[in-house]
């Protein structure tokens, strides 16, 4: 899944791309409200965690001017302010969570997870086709009773097919949202991980999961 982050202090925002890009995300950063605001009206995220004390544009204007242009797109608000007015404040501007800092990092990677789980309207943390199920807190996928071993992209790429399961995905699609802002769409990358993910996934179970879609992409589909 990919996400925004905007925060301006350089130093945490690096250290919390690291721990998300671990985890499996792809993290676009900017580090003033210009700049974040004009990546969330421009590029497709799963998720921003937006800081409130930004430069140029605060955050909780940031937060406003995207949902006044209707982007639905989950927003996790980053304050050091703890009182229950700035809590309420960033919500009625219309993020989803906030979390104070300073804040632990398993925390702060849950309510990520909630947030994206809730806005595909999924009841259960565990993505599912089938026999085969993917626990993206625990990156742990299984075909059957089989442990499959998934690089953090594959993961990553399967992960998105499930949670658009029966819909065709684009290969656009697919960069978009695992891949950062700064990738180079022009190679065939994404046909190489599809193919590798396919024959982990699928070349020992009677029922293909993952379909080409000539001309177009793929489906993951039951």
């Amino acid at each position: 899944m990919r996400i925004l982050l905007v925060e301006d202090e350089r130093r945490l925002s690096n250290i919390i791309k690291k721990g998300l890009v671990e985890d499996g995300f792809a993290v676009d950063q900017a580090f003033d409200g210009e700049e974040g605001l004009y990546l969330g009206e421009s590029e497709q995220y799963d998720l921003i965690v937006l800081d409130i004390m930004l430069p140029k544009i605060d955050g909780l204007n940031v937060c406003r001017d995207l949902r006044n242009k209707n982007i639905k797109i989950p927003i996790l608000i980053l304050t050091a302010k703890s009182t229950t007015e700035d809590k309420v404040s960033g919500l009625d501007s219309g993020a989803d969570d906030y979390i104070t800092k300073p804040f632990s990092f398993l925390e702060f990677r849950s309510r990520i997870h909630a947030l994206i789980r809730r806005s595909h309207k999924e009841s259960s943390p565990i993505l599912k086709a089938l026999d085969l199920e993917a626990d993206p807190l625990k990156h742990v996928v299984k075909r059957g009773k089989k442990i499959i071993d998934l690089t953090p992209k594959e993961f990553s790429i399967l992960e998105f097919l499930l949670r658009h399961k029966e819909e065709v995905i684009t290969r656009t699609m697919i960069i978009e949202h695992v891949w950062d802002y700064n990738f180079d769409g022009m190679s065939n990358v994404v046909d190489v991980f599809v193919a590798s993910l396919r024959k982990k996934i699928d070349s020992e179970a009677s029922v293909k999961l993952i379909q080409t879609v000539h001309g177009v992409g793929y489906r993951l589909s039951e």
